[in-house]
């Protein structure tokens, strides 16, 4: 499937992709081998967690066919700051390459944290924990609103504001979120009961399942003031199974869109909601397998 043109801005109208590899403007900018020693992490990098074992398979991909994309550094005057690209510059140091290719581009400080942000959360590399920290940097630091950080990345308002919640779970919950021993559909479970920690333990040593975790968390919710009777009617009218509900939410949080299940004898529909063409950009490109 061929993206459509002209939809969405996507990272290049960020980076300006004027310089294409194999190019170079003037002195300081394009595409160049750049000694590894001289480029320096970025200190706004959202990613708190590198996998060792992704690392050293990507070393030793980088040893037998070299370094296939470049990295995006900013010229500092001393020296280089990483602005995308860490797990490539590290798996480079692992394998003792000298030189990486690197596209340079004149960002100040404030531009190279925004882009390695944006960079970080479209590529979908990042955990739910390090996701949820990067929207609030951008929010906090850069005086962008929910909607405006669903626009940049190409994900729903509502998915942001799932993520962000997730940052009110005690630090315990969120370092067992960010090894990976609970997934964000657990999270999300537990975010608004009493005691999420006792929960996440319990998912953990229990095995459970996300639709699971759910039932469990519910049990230990305080039933809500009203008619009960009255809200069990309205629990038993609605249409659509609890399993599907369950599988929309674990769509939507994987895509970051709201999604839609329709399922019938005779088989059913997804429906992927967008509200911009930016968050269609994004469809397109998961549909196509283009990098994004």
């Amino acid at each position: 499937m061929k993206k459509p043109s002209g939809l969405g801005r996507g990272l290049s109208a960020l980076i300006d992709e004027s310089v294409r590899p194999g190019r170079t403007e003037g002195n300081s900018e394009g595409v160049r081998m750049i000694d590894v020693a001289r480029i320096k992490p970025n200190p706004s990098q959202p990613r708190q967690y590198f996998d060792e074992q992704s690392l050293d398979e990507l070393a030793a991909s980088i040893k037998e066919r070299g370094v296939l994309q470049p990295i995006l550094v900013r010229d500092t005057g001393n020296g280089f700051e990483l602005v995308a690209g860490e797990r490539r510059w590290r798996a480079a140091q692992r394998v003792q390459l000298h030189e990486i290719p690197a596209i340079v581009r004149r960002f100040d400080q404030e531009g190279s944290a925004e882009v390695a942000l944006i960079e970080n959360i479209q590529r979908e590399d990042l955990n739910a924990i390090e996701e949820a920290d990067a929207y609030r940097k951008l929010m906090s630091d850069y005086g962008h609103g929910q909607e405006a950080v669903g626009r940049l990345i190409g994900k729903s308002r509502s998915h942001v504001a799932n993520l962000l919640r997730l940052l009110d779970l005690p630090e315990t919950v969120r370092q067992m979120l960010l090894r990976g021993d609970i997934s964000m559909g657990h999270a999300r479970a537990i975010v608004t009961t009493p005691d999420p920690e006792s929960l996440a333990k319990a998912i953990v040593d229990g095995g459970l399942s996300v639709r699971q975790a759910e039932r469990l968390a519910k049990e230990v919710k305080p039933a809500p003031a009203g008619n009960h009777g009255a809200s069990s009617a309205r629990r038993g009218a609605r249409s659509v199974d609890a399993d599907l509900e369950a599988l929309e939410r674990q769509l939507g949080d994987l895509i970051g869109l709201r999604v839609k299940v329709s399922h019938g004898k005779g088989g059913g529909t997804v429906t992927l909601h967008y509200g911009s063409l930016d968050q269609l950009d994004l469809i397109c490109q998961r549909l196509s397998g283009e990098p994004i």
